[in-house]
């Protein structure tokens, strides 16, 4: 999630279509707290890690 984020990120920004750039922020920053709340021990989606 976090790498599809950052490459709708970087497409947005050399496009310059904003909706692009918004999502990418979006699943950024999503994958990032799910990231560290996998990585601090709570279950996410069923799972004890989210890689």
């Amino acid at each position: 999630m976090i790498a599809v984020g950052l490459i709708l990120l970087l497409t947005g920004l050399l496009t310059g279509i904003s909706i692009l750039w918004t999502l990418g922020v979006i699943l950024l920053v999503v994958g990032a707290a799910l990231w560290i709340m996998g990585s601090v021990g709570h279950a996410v989606g069923g799972r004890r890690h989210y890689w």
